[in-house]
């Protein structure tokens, strides 16, 4: 029901699945943080958040056409983060990648599909051989572990 209510606001499923797995993320870590009290409707309000502001960001991208705006983007990707940052995000990605060695096999090729190769939650689970929602859920859980291992205190 949330990826169709989704499909509504982004105008496609595959934009949908993206935003209710988000909102899962996010709903779970404030679940975490504190007591919930409709939870239905607190990740239905996180659902068309998401998908709002996704469809505010493709309006924002569609009008950038000009030179100056172009140029603009280029010199502003040619900043580099600072030495710490740097190192900092190294040691974040290094446990990240240490977290995914831990996953069964199943939740790291999911991770791949669904982060890297950029492939919807149907496609994953068709080469999987489970469901749409099982896919999700291995997906989410894989995804909290590396969140927790990175940052323990989430």
């Amino acid at each position: 029901m949330l990826i169709d209510y989704a499909s509504g606001i982004v105008g496609s499923r595959s934009d949908a699945e993206d935003v209710v797995q988000e909102a899962w993320l996010r709903f779970e870590q404030a679940e975490r943080a504190r007591t919930v009290h409709q939870p239905v409707r607190y990740l239905y309000r996180i659902v068309r958040n998401l998908a709002i502001d996704g469809r505010r960001k493709l309006g924002r991208v569609g009008r950038i056409h000009d030179d100056a705006a172009s140029e603009r983007l280029e010199v502003e990707a040619d900043v580099r983060p600072d030495p710490e940052a740097q190192a900092i995000a190294r040691a974040e990605l290094k446990i990240v990648f240490e977290a995914l060695d831990e996953l069964p096999e199943r939740t790291r090729i999911a991770i791949h599909m669904h982060r890297m190769e950029g492939k919807r939650l149907a496609e994953i689970a068709a080469h999987l051989g489970i469901s749409v929602s099982r896919a999700q859920g291995i997906i989410v859980e894989g995804l909290q572990y590396c969140m927790q291992r990175r940052d323990p205190d989430l």
